[in-house]
């Protein structure tokens, strides 16, 4: 126990000293770097909001008994801070790399206030309580009740508000009101499903005047034991009329008259839920008036007065799916969602990979990502772009996020359970600690028909798996919170999974053991990793025989891409698509990368540390897409890509070192896109071969890079010029 004490008071310590060096160095520096002048009086405005609480970290850190805390990260990025603060107070406007360093260096102190802002978010909630154990205590009330009420994951993520948001500026300013009152440190906001507690949250602390830390906690139940509340009530039948008017949109419709009596009744039937108002505004979208008086006809047979009971609103959800679409379908997408944690943001592909797996093998894509816009233009999901311009253009998804509200995936869930467990065409298994479910115990092997087997675990459960027996899973997703996680034994026996998904929810990087049962997959087609240490190929190589896709995102790879003895055409003879995004440790690629003959699709993505690609890369003659988005420390690419003949999309964007395209990249016949926004290092006169591109139809750049495509128009008649301006979107990152 001391020297758990003792290792406490180290790490506030530590995290004083650290504090108090970059608050110091920005503040003298601010005044000289008149090129970062905005981005460091952004940061001197945040370090002079949280100093108050940086004392009261130390006794939480105490108080915790945790000396291995979040802050440890923290203290690493100042140190690196005010590196980074020093080296901008000496770059000058004359310096012959001006523009790409003042844009990286811009990026790098943005990053690093985003990073002080959220920890202070997430973790600094100690101010205005009067010590750091005062506040273990009303968080260990809310642990508690949760555990008391069955009440689920506590999250202390707050998403940016969406834009269009009516009748709550009256209950933020009575919020407000509450909360800056001294006696006032713990609030519970209580509210049933789909009232909008989220979207009130997130008014309240994307507030400019909120800037003191306290802790609220959002539930559907009003606690007895906390002393604070605020009880929101649902719309008034104003509010719910505008917001309704907002999401079908029906006026935009000109030709069809819709009377009110109709309008009148689907949003009183919506009982002023501002979720059961989107969804099915959004169920009536651009439909023709027969469909609203059919609908209303079938509606007016069962519940006509909508009250707040969450059975009755899952009830009128569940009504609006199965009138959304003819595509049955539509319907299985949308119950595939809970396969995933609440409250999280779910990646777009890897909803792809398992869609287009489960429902349309054998084909594109296409099919899956047509659905995923189905379901959020019927607002069953709301979606989050971290670059607008992206997808957009060539269908590029592995940067786009989807977000389901925690009321529809209760209903998700609710419509997957209506079977019994060994019926159930999905199965989504929540464990918390070591607490196994009743009927996964109740035999030595349990036996399941499910398709789809979601399991879900927390930072406290121990890898000690059950054995079950589920012979027709084709996908399996895993998600848990660990350092370290074992792949369960019966996975070896589950030969006809196409799709495997895990993911690490944990705040730390983890170990990922038991990787070797993957070989006796006979039909596995799809990977999907993130977070997570990924074993050493060059040492324990496992082969993935019918792997056509292997999916790394946020992974330690440094040791599995090392020098690798890999023999790729007994292991991944079929490996027809790499995607390896925020991986910081990549510094090169696997020498046996070339060996991957049938690849046709290599993308990576926000690797800031690759330096440059290998020059085997042009024996990939069956690559069709090439993709290296925002590697900035990339310098150029090799000539050997000048062997891609099939090449049909080169994606650079966002690559800052690299100052001019290879002499020979005429020889890419096949090229049709050319995506190179944010390359602000090229700048020089393109290479003379550029006007052999016969093939080349689009290019996708900024401003300064448009004008050197100029003169090559006159060459290439077809070609299109796209000026677009970058929008990045932060909202995605992991909220741990």
């Amino acid at each position: 126990m001391a020297a758990a004490f003792v290792a406490g008071n180290v790490v506030g310590a530590a995290f004083g000293e650290g504090f108090a060096i970059l608050h110091d160095t920005v503040k003298n520096v601010v005044g000289q770097a008149i090129v970062f002048k905005s981005n460091l009086e952004d940061l001197k405005s945040t370090l002079d909001g949280v100093a108050p609480v940086v004392r009261e970290i130390k006794e939480l850190s105490l108080a915790l008994n945790r000396p291995e805390t979040d802050t440890k990260v923290l203290i690493e990025q100042m140190d690196k801070g005010t590196k980074l603060v020093l080296k901008c107070s000496k770059i000058k406007r004359w310096s012959w790399n001006y523009c790409f360093r003042a844009y990286y260096y811009a990026g790098k102190l943005k990053e690093l206030n985003d990073a002080i802002e959220k920890f202070c978010r997430v973790n600094l909630i100690v101010q205005n309580t009067r010590t750091g154990l005062e506040t273990l205590t009303k968080l260990n009330l809310v642990l508690d009740v949760r555990k008391k009420y069955g009440v689920g994951s506590l999250s202390c993520a707050v998403p940016r508000p969406r834009d269009f948001i009516v009748g709550f500026d009256l209950h933020l300013k009575e919020l407000k009101t509450t909360l800056f009152k001294k006696e006032v440190s713990l609030l519970l906001l209580a509210a049933p499903a789909g009232c909008g507690k989220t979207t009130l949250v997130g008014m309240l602390c994307w507030d400019p005047e909120i800037k003191d830390y306290k802790i609220m906690v959002t539930s559907r139940t009003a606690f007895p034991r906390f002393n604070s509340k605020y009880n929101l009530e649902p719309l008034d039948h104003e509010d719910a009329m505008s917001l309704f008017r907002h999401h079908s949109a029906y006026l935009q419709d000109e030709s069809s008259y819709i009377p009110e009596e109709y309008i009148e009744k689907i949003v009183r039937s919506c009982g002023g839920f501002p979720i059961a108002l989107e969804v099915i505004g959004g169920l009536f979208r651009g439909r023709p008036a027969e469909f609203w008086r059919s609908t209303v006809m079938k509606w007016s047979d069962d519940h006509s007065i909508f009250d707040s009971d969450t059975e009755v609103l899952l009830a009128c959800l569940q009504k609006s799916l199965e009138f959304s679409t003819d595509k049955v379908i539509i319907k299985e997408y949308f119950m595939d969602l809970a396969s995933f944690p609440e409250d999280l943001m779910i990646p777009a592909t890897a909803l792809i990979d398992m869609w287009t797996e489960l429902y349309e093998p054998n084909k594109d894509d296409v099919y899956a990502i047509a659905n995923l816009h189905e379901l959020t233009t019927r607002n069953l999901v709301s979606r989050v772009m971290t670059r607008k311009n992206a997808s957009e253009v060539d269908n590029y998804y592995n940067e786009d996020f989807v977000k389901q509200h925690n009321l529809l995936r209760d209903l998700a869930i609710h419509m997957s359970s209506r079977d019994s467990i060994i019926e159930r065409k999905r199965l989504i298994v929540d464990i918390g600690g070591n607490n196994l479910l009743e009927w996964w115990m109740e035999q030595k092997q349990q036996l399941i028909n499910a398709r789809l087997l979601s399991i879900s675990t927390d930072e406290l459960f121990s890898s000690s798996w059950c054995n079950i027996l589920a012979p027709d899973v084709e996908v399996l997703v895993l998600n848990f919170q660990t350092r370290s996680y074992t792949l369960p034994d019966f996975v070896e026996k589950m030969v006809r999974i196409k799709v495997i998904i895990v993911t690490n929810y944990g705040f730390f990087h983890a170990e990922l053991n038991n990787f070797q049962l993957l070989k006796s997959l006979p039909n596995l087609k799809r990977i999907r990793l993130e977070k997570i240490s990924i074993p050493s190929f060059c040492n324990t190589p496992v082969p993935l025989r019918s792997l056509k896709k292997l999916s790394l995102f946020m992974c330690n790879i440094g040791q599995a891409f090392g020098n690798s003895t890999l023999k790729v055409s007994d292991s991944l003879p079929n490996l027809m698509e790499i995607n390896i995004d925020y991986c910081n440790d990549l510094l090169e690629l696997p020498a046996w990368l070339h060996e991957v003959l049938h690849l046709r699709k290599l993308s990576i993505s926000n690797c800031h540390k690759l330096s440059a690609l290998p020059e085997g890369i042009g024996e990939l003659v069956n690559l069709e897409v090439l993709r290296l988005r925002s590697c900035t420390e990339l310098s150029e690419l090799p000539e050997s890509i000048r062997s891609l003949h099939k090449l049909s999309l080169l994606d650079m964007s966002d690559c800052l070192g690299i100052i001019k395209l290879p002499k020979h990249i005429g020889d890419l016949h096949n090229l049709k896109e050319l995506h190179m926004i944010g390359c602000l290092r090229l700048h020089n006169q393109l290479p003379l071969s550029t006007i052999d591109l016969k093939q080349l139809k689009l290019v996708v750049c900024d401003e300064e890079r448009a004008k050197l495509w100029e003169p090559i128009k006159e060459f290439l008649s077809d070609l299109k010029v796209m000026v677009v301006k970058e929008d990045i979107n932060l909202n995605w990152l992991p909220n741990s």
